[in-house]
């Protein structure tokens, strides 16, 4: 079974780095072909060898896994929105089927289609939309009639970064778009389906929390959170607070929630199952005559466990519990004893069966490596012959320290290699948060969701509390030196040593020359470091950020960012969900530079999320001093720390020259002077190629550079393309000024400002220069070398099914 197990998860990820799906009639073909395999073995199997056995079984689960995955991508794709409905109106009638959550910019949540008019193709069944001007009584169940704006499912392309469009399939949503008007009243649909329902409840119980909570209760987010798994409330700077603390598993409802809250369920039903709930005198036949309390207590403990986790979400971690506790539980009903990693193998086939996609999450390696580190790292047995209370109660403990010994050193390599850190106070953390959580804060807030609200709100108050005064502590723990590893990508070499290395350290019966052994394998893999930049030379990452700007270029030992992307409107920005990743699996840890071309919020709208994760030695820049999006949420990035960005300046780093061209000392940071007009231009040379950085310059700017410059002073092997591509900027004699081979515009997908401007892409075209759009190719990445220079799209070289790659460059 675990073996089948392997093999069908390698199945299932397999077909997720695929460029393209396999045409419906292989699949068709294949899984004929699969089931006179199967048959084939189950006649004639026990006549192969053992080994043969085991191959064969493996090669089937794979191939079932491979087409079972691709099976449900092709049925998900079909439902994606077809391009001509993109950008239309669209009248649709359906019912919100997903908890409402508000943003900046309105009201988000998911919507299901029932039927549109005149649209032909159909629409995708499910899709997520924003309303701006959203009823304050939105809620799941209501059916509406609405005019929508629909767009195919879309999302960033960056090395490491989150992509967007496989959440979107992965969840089952076709399209994403916004309410431009509601066609009357809404009607309420609730009662019609299961799933709409349940989704009714959850957001009751929201508003019953909200409700009971202290005003202006810090922490509210995070006691709903622990109820409904509704984690969408939870602010940024908490996240990474608990991140550094290595305590994330525990603001949601994890597995141990679930089993805590089952057992309880289990053992007060055994208890009055077996005393027939005190009406055993009148009864002619006892309950337990019935059924055995052991039974009834095994039914009770399944059906808790689906109800909490359906009103979790059924998340991977909430998934993979109640497939253990069913399976365990089917076990024990018919009085067998499986191993543990039997249950899991059933679990994480469970979970594939449902979701194929969850095999590239990481809530599914870290749901299930943790589960699986804790059974091997087991003794069982070791304590159960100690006697006397306090003596069982030391060995409890000590057992609980070497759990949690053995899950922070288990997910080591896991850690690094999804999040590039791994948080090295975590046992210390875990060792305060697990109890405080775990029998406080969350029987609490469970405990506040079924009271009545006059006796919910002293319960949610003590509750917040609790966990107010946990976050003070978790903060001190996240203040001291060294509290967070951070480490580069590692190569599967790395890996697959970090994970033997690993095996060592927490088997139970390893000595103590095994386990140091051990930690030297995991060597490799936490001081693994970045793809190495040649001397003399650098490297460019110009990236998908959406509609604004952000290059990171590194030397062989020093790196600078130009700009720092856009802020969204969920409180977020391209620094933290685009830049930073790359920074992490790079082993970038310092920037040597920070440069922000000018305070617009598309350039500077992740300087906050930059400089409260990475050092930055030093700033520049042409916005106005102390302007608040230069450090309004991190004053240790105050106004004054920035220097203004003046031609002149320059620097070298490594064999690479640093120049910048633009404003004058004189008109660097003076607020009077538009902020286009002052945007720094920096100018990056190499022993024979060169880049130009250009921020939101207009003509007349890029005249007066021609003018006060030396011919030859322009030219750039690599142009980014000023105010991405705007009308106001990219003339003819500045484009001849430059030169370039190659022009970057980095802008967004239909981006409502029409960019680029059609007679300045053009222009480009008409004079032979290679135009890359960020939106077509995603992040484009320069390597200087002595001979030449490369340019890789990250979209046409990491191609994957469901990503989009026009033809690039053009």
């Amino acid at each position: 079974m675990r073996r089948f197990v392997v093999a069908f998860v390698a199945g299932c990820w397999t077909l997720q780095q695929q460029s393209t799906l396999p045409q419906p009639h292989g699949l068709r073909l294949g899984a004929m072909l699969l089931a006179l395999c199967a048959i084939g073995m189950a006649l004639r199997g026990r006549r192969l060898p053992v080994m043969l056995q085991a191959l064969a079984l493996a090669a089937l689960a794979f191939a079932i896994a491979f087409c079972w995955a691709a099976w449900r991508a092709e049925l998900r794709l079909r439902e994606w929105l077809p391009v001509v409905l993109e950008a239309r109106d669209l009248d649709v009638r359906g019912v919100v089927s997903g908890l409402p959550s508000q943003t900046a910019t309105g009201t988000r949540f998911a919507f299901t289609v029932e039927a549109s008019a005149g649209s032909d193709p159909p629409l995708p069944r499910r899709v997520i939309l924003n309303w701006r001007d959203a009823p304050p009584e939105l809620r799941p169940g209501q059916r509406f009639t609405l005019t929508l704006r629909l767009r195919r499912p879309r999302g960033l392309a960056n090395p490491f970064g989150f992509d967007y469009a496989y959440w979107l399939l992965a969840q089952g949503y076709g399209a994403t778009g916004y309410v431009r008007r509601a066609l009357g009243p809404p009607q309420d649909a609730a009662g019609e389906r299961l799933a709409w329902r349940i989704e009714a409840r959850r957001a009751a119980v929201r508003d019953h929390l909200r409700a009971a909570l202290p005003a202006g209760a810090r922490y509210g987010a995070v006691l709903v959170a622990l109820v409904i798994g509704d984690q969408r409330g939870i602010e940024a700077s908490d996240w990474q607070l608990f991140r550094r603390t290595g305590v994330s598993h525990l603001v949601a409802i994890s597995g141990l929630h679930i089993t805590m809250v089952a057992g309880m369920a289990a053992a007060f039903t055994g208890l009055l199952w077996r005393h027939s709930f005190g009406l055993g005198g009148y009864l002619r036949r006892p309950l337990p005559l019935w059924l055995p309390a052991r039974q009834a207590a095994l039914a009770m403990a399944v059906a808790t466990a689906l109800g909490y986790g359906m009103l979790a979400g059924m998340q991977i971690p909430a998934l993979r519990t109640v497939a253990m506790l069913c399976v365990a539980a089917v076990a024990v009903w018919g009085a067998r004893a499986p191993p543990a990693s039997v249950v899991l193998a059933w679990a994480a086939l469970v979970a594939l069966l449902l979701d194929p996609w969850a095999v590239m999450l990481p809530g599914f390696w870290l749901s299930f490596g943790a589960v699986a580190v804790i059974f091997f790292a087991a003794r069982p047995g070791r304590d159960a012959a100690i006697a006397g209370r306090w003596q069982r109660l030391r060995a409890a403990l000590a057992a609980a320290a070497r759990t949690q010994w053995a899950v922070t050193i288990g997910l080591v390599p896991l850690t690094l290699l999804l999040f590039g850190q791994v948080s090295v106070v975590s046992p210390f953390a875990n060792a305060l948060a697990i109890p405080v959580v775990s029998l406080l804060v969350t029987p609490l807030a469970l405990l506040g969701a079924a009271l009545p609200l006059w006796l919910a709100v002293p319960v949610m108050a003590v509750a917040h509390f609790a966990m107010q005064g946990l976050a003070a502590v978790l903060q001190w723990f996240s203040m001291l030196p060294g509290a967070m590893w951070e480490a580069a990508s590692a190569g599967p070499v790395a890996l697959l040593l970090a994970a033997l290395g690993v095996a060592l350290q927490v088997a139970p019966v390893a000595s103590a020359r095994l386990r140091r052994h051990g930690a030297l394998l995991m060597l490799p893999m936490l001081v693994a470091r970045g793809p190495p930049v040649a001397d003399g030379q650098f490297r460019a990452v110009m990236f998908d950020v959406g509609q604004g700007t952000a290059v990171l270029v590194r030397t062989r030992t020093h790196a600078l960012l130009y700009d720092t992307g856009p802020g969204y409107a969920s409180g977020s920005s391209a620094g933290a969900q685009v830049v930073v990743p790359l920074l992490r699996a790079e082993g970038v840890t310092r920037l040597d530079h920070l440069m922000v071309s000018h305070e617009d919020i598309d350039h500077a709208g992740g300087v906050a999320d930059i400089v409260g994760t990475v050092d930055v030695v030093a700033r520049s820049t042409g916005a106005p001093a102390g302007h608040p999006l230069l450090g309004a949420h991190h004053p240790e990035a105050g106004p004054a720390e920035w220097s203004p960005c003046a031609a002149g300046q320059q620097w070298q780093w490594d064999g690479v020259r640093f120049a910048v061209l633009h404003p004058l000392p004189e008109q660097s940071q003076q607020a009077a002077i538009a902020s286009n007009a002052r945007s720094c231009v920096l100018r990056v040379d190499a022993a024979a190629h060169s880049l130009l950085l250009t921020g939101d310059i207009g003509v007349a700017q890029e005249r007066a550079l021609i003018g006060r410059l030396p011919t030859g002073a322009l030219r750039a092997d690599v142009l980014v393309v000023a105010h991405h591509g705007s009308a106001t900027s990219s003339g003819a004699d500045w484009i001849e000024a430059v030169g370039p081979a190659a022009a970057v515009f980095q802008l967004g997908y239909g981006n409502r400002y029409r960019h680029p401007n059609a007679e300045v892409w053009e222009r480009f075209g008409r004079a032979g220069i290679l135009r890359y759009r960020t939106d077509e190719t995603g992040a484009v990445t320069m390597d200087t070398a002595r001979a030449d220079y490369t340019l890789s799209m990250f979209r046409q070289a990491e191609l994957r099914y469901w990503r989009e790659r026009p033809p690039a460059p053009r």
